[in-house]
């Protein structure tokens, strides 16, 4: 029943057979668990799960919590020392944006991470990529950043570090640049935050400055987090204060 509904729904919704063969494919993993899932009821009396969250279970191998600290952990190694200060920041983001689901356990997690030999971001950025939209995705590096810059520099190591992960997240040379030149600045920076070099015309800053501002804009992860929304916020910010630098600087009204 789900696979029809879902595929038939998504397809007429949004006009893209994709979305209807994913839904198709959904409806088909709820219909497999909804059979099973009766059986177990009928036969033990155990409780059931929710079957989207069977999906979620069977579509990774690692939850969101996890994944984001297997990121954490991979750029607080990056230079060679895990410093109090990042791991300070690392746990006031995960309060502020898990609350109660934010546990011991994930500590746990983070230094498992932090002890092992290698961690498989080409994994776990593949997962990330397919779940999370490409504003989430950038908000990310942002937060990435925020750990490397916790101690008050951006080691080249780090900046690699986030690098390739960023591009694992499928980001845009522009936009990491945006992003980097917010936490690991030089004269360029303010151009850079928005995307363009010093050689663009005053009509280009203009172009480049709305551009960014309504891509960037809070609302585009009004749904996650208020951590999201914190570093959200800063980098809007940030786009502000990079085109006022310039406005001022070449006396544009």
């Amino acid at each position: 029943m789900y696979k029809w509904i879902l595929g038939l729904g998504g397809l007429f919704l949004t006009r893209k057979i994709a979305v209807g063969i994913l839904g198709y494919i959904i409806g088909s993993l709820i219909d497999a668990y909804g059979r099973s899932a009766g059986k177990e009821g009928n036969s033990s009396g155990r409780q059931t799960i929710d079957p989207f969250e069977f999906y979620r279970q069977q579509s990774s191998r690692y939850d969101i919590q996890t994944m984001l600290m297997a990121l954490s952990a991979a750029v607080m190694k990056a230079d060679g020392k895990i410093l109090k200060v990042e791991l300070d920041y690392v746990k006031s983001f995960f309060q502020a944006q898990f609350g109660d689901r934010f546990t011991k356990e994930h500590l746990q997690i983070l230094k498992h991470f932090l002890d092992s030999g290698q961690i498989p971001l080409n994994e776990i950025c593949n997962d990330i990529r397919s779940r999370m939209p490409i504003e989430v995705r950038i908000q990310l590096i942002h937060y990435l950043f925020g750990i490397a810059k916790a101690d008050g520099d951006v080691s080249t190591p780090e900046l690699n570090s986030i690098h390739r992960i960023a591009n694992s997240l499928g980001i845009s040379a522009v936009d990491f640049e945006s992003v980097k030149n917010m936490f690991y600045r030089n004269v360029d920076s303010d151009y850079k935050i928005l995307g363009i070099d010093s050689n663009a015309s005053d009509d280009e800053v203009k172009k480049a400055y709305r551009k960014m501002a309504i891509a960037y804009h809070p609302d585009k992860v009004a749904q996650m987090g208020d951590e999201y929304q914190k570093g959200a916020k800063e980098k809007f910010q940030k786009i502000q204060d990079a085109y006022e630098a310039i406005k001022k600087r070449r006396g544009i009204k």
